[in-house]
């Protein structure tokens, strides 16, 4: 039995993708952090053209994995996940910076309430003065797929001081029970890009368990604030991934409610906004029929390697 004065065990598990520099950047951030029990796990997504041992010269403390190919976001984590050795499991992205304090409201947040599965931090935008990112969600609406974060591009006044049940979490800062990971088992690889922590908090929240945003732990997202971030890829696996989110999380009048919002109004809407746009006109078709090609895929079924593959 552990002592009441030994704190549980974090595993933090970050992925590197061709980013070396920045992922030593949020390594260095960690090792200000004050709590006082926690490992760092950073799996290398195939980098294609940097290599990631520097991040191994630069700090040793962290545990540097090598995966051979890019398994995207879910698949990543998922190799550390494995080796994860902590009570709770903190997905933290690398290009994010930490308070040193961030760690120890999530910890006992988690710890007064075993029925939370999963908490976030507070996300404020790195480049920016003091405005919010995440500070929790709406519900997705079940039939327009549409939700929102509470408070992005907000300054931080304190209107979201409150720790407060919501009802997603953020991939970018998300921990999670490892109990829950054993129950319900890894994040679903078939995404690649975009939605995993949606479709995992699905799991959760249907096993019984609650998501928590605790406002008092607090990262830096260096995601651009602007929405000029969008890219065909982007394009791609955002329509590609609402529809195989549909497909596994919506169910009965509600999914043919759902897929008939979709292709009646949000599908010829993108059409008219890519129409002088090729990249990304092909992208949105691309992401639509690759739908319909892996029209068998069950909800617990991994996909191959084939059908996972980044799109170019």
């Amino acid at each position: 039995m552990k002592g009441t004065n030994i704190k549980p065990m974090v595993s933090i598990v970050s992925v590197n993708y061709d980013q070396p520099e920045v992922t030593c950047e949020m390594l260095a951030s960690l090792r200000k952090v004050t709590y006082p029990n926690f490992e760092t796990l950073i799996v290398d997504n195939g980098s294609p053209t940097t290599t990631p041992h520097c991040i191994k010269e630069k700090h040793p403390e962290a545990h540097l994995i090598i995966s051979e190919e890019n398994l995207g976001f879910a698949g990543g984590n998922n190799i550390a996940l494995k080796q994860a050795k902590g009570d709770y499991v903190l997905l933290l992205n690398n290009d994010t910076e930490v308070k040193p304090d961030f760690l120890d409201s999530l910890v006992k947040l988690m710890e007064s309430d075993k029925s939370i599965g999963i908490s976030s931090a507070k996300i404020k935008y790195y480049y920016e003065d003091n405005i919010i990112q995440y500070a929790g969600t709406s519900p997705i609406n079940p039939i327009t797929s549409r939700g929102r974060h509470y408070g992005n591009k907000e300054k931080d006044i304190g209107q979201f001081d409150k720790a407060i049940e919501t009802y997603y979490p953020h991939g970018a800062c998300m921990m999670i029970r490892k109990s829950v990971l054993d129950k319900l088992g890894l994040l679903y690889d078939g995404y690649f890009l975009y939605y995993e922590e949606y479709d995992f908090a699905e799991r959760v929240r249907q096993a019984g368990y609650k998501i928590y945003f605790q406002p008092n732990s607090e990262i830096l997202h260096k995601e651009s604030i602007s929405t000029g971030k969008n890219s065909p890829l982007k394009t791609y696996y955002m329509n590609r991934n609402r529809l195989l989110f549909l497909r596994r999380n919506v169910k009965g009048i509600t999914f043919w409610l759902a897929m008939s919002y979709y292709f009646l109004i949000s599908f010829p809407k993108n059409t008219i906004k890519y129409l002088f746009n090729k990249e990304h006109l092909s992208a949105l078709y691309r992401g639509i029929f690759w739908n319909f090609q892996n029209y068998n895929i069950h909800k617990n079924e991994k996909l191959t390697s084939k059908s996972r593959q980044l799109w170019v």
